[in-house]
């Protein structure tokens, strides 16, 4: 018995370090140091650009007659802008730190961390919608366009995607407010659930917040998935071309075969590289969106904090946005691997 016992743990201590030395957990383990050090480069040259604005938060308190310079120096103090620059930012990074913290909002007088995790659901809710609608739009357009080649097929999928790209989030918005006001109630505009949504079943509430994505994940979608369809028939079209398939197909394997186990694994390979930056450019283009739609998400709590210059929330929204875009890029890399596993980590910069 005691000797069964210790062949498992054997077994589970052996498998246990097979995998923390495998090249996967070593490449992620320097990705996040290599992380550590883009964060606190980006952290420093962010904090110095945002003082080189003229002005800080308390400029706009001194234009109210109601406060007093007495009370504007205490704020001063309080908030630390009495300090340089530098003085400033390592307080700042000396907290996040030791204590994990990143810091006051001076217009909310809230923790910056409890403000963000607030917003971030819904933004990311809508990021992550958007990224699941273009690509199971984008990916199945992009492969016909190419199978169907120079046809009627792929003409309609051309005019489609050209016109898709000539829409942005912007425009897309102000059209889908358009409509929504001409079919009004059907699509609601404005938070992200009903007023009654408390009193509704759980599966009702799963449907309400899906029912108040929809044109807000359509005005996302439209322009990346437009871009993202003309890149895989291009993709897809260069495959097609290689010497391999041509063999293939001349060994008789089914043509279904052909594309969708040989040439598709090779074409989606720089579809999938894009993943981290889609990732990261969609929670920035969500931002326009979350503002016509009145999405409760960080969009309108970053843009205030620009105007007012919020200092510690514009900074923990920049850090947060790079921080998606380093973890956009490493599961894109981890993705690259698994769809191929030909690749070499060791091999990916």
């Amino acid at each position: 018995m005691t000797v069964s016992v210790l062949g498992r743990l054997q077994s589970g201590w052996e498998r246990f370090t097979d995998a923390i030395t495998s090249d996967t957990s070593i490449f992620v383990v320097k990705r996040l140091l290599q992380a550590l050090l883009t964060l606190l480069l980006a952290s420093a040259l962010s904090f110095f650009i945002i003082q080189l604005s003229p002005g800080d938060y308390l400029d706009t308190l001194k234009e109210n007659p109601k406060i007093s310079p007495e009370r504007i120096e205490q704020l001063r103090q309080q908030f630390g802008l009495d300090k340089s620059w530098i003085e400033q930012y390592f307080l700042w990074l000396w907290r996040i730190v030791t204590q994990g913290d990143f810091g006051t909002s001076f217009a909310y007088n809230r923790s910056v961390v409890s403000l963000l995790i607030e917003r971030v659901p819904a933004t990311l809710l809508l990021a992550i919608s958007s990224l699941v609608v273009t690509w199971a739009i984008a990916i199945p357009m992009g492969i016909t366009a190419a199978i169907y080649q120079q046809r009627w097929v792929d003409r309609v999928l051309q005019v489609v995607s050209y016109t898709g790209q000539g829409f942005s989030s912007l425009i897309t918005a102000l059209l889908l407010l358009i409509f929504a006001q001409n079919t009004s109630p059907l699509f609601p505009v404005g938070d992200i659930t009903s007023i009654d949504h408390a009193d509704l079943s759980f599966l009702g509430k799963i449907v309400d917040v899906g029912w108040h994505l929809i044109l807000p994940t359509i005005a996302l979608s439209v322009a990346s998935f437009a871009g993202l369809q003309r890149i895989m028939r291009g993709q897809l079209l260069d495959v097609l071309r290689q010497d391999y398939i041509q063999t293939a197909r001349a060994k008789g394997l089914p043509e279904n075969r052909v594309i969708y186990v040989h040439a598709l694994r090779n074409a989606i390979n720089p579809i999938v590289t894009l993943l981290g930056f889609e990732f990261a450019s969609l929670l920035s283009g969500a931002f326009i969106t979350e503002f016509f739609f009145n999405w409760p998400g960080l969009g309108r709590l970053i843009l205030q904090a620009v105007q007012v210059q919020d200092l510690y929330l514009v900074m923990a929204s920049l850090m947060m946005g790079a921080v998606m875009l380093i973890l956009g890029n490493l599961i894109a890399d981890l993705l690259l691997k698994a769809v191929d596993p030909r690749i070499d980590l060791a091999d990916i910069n």
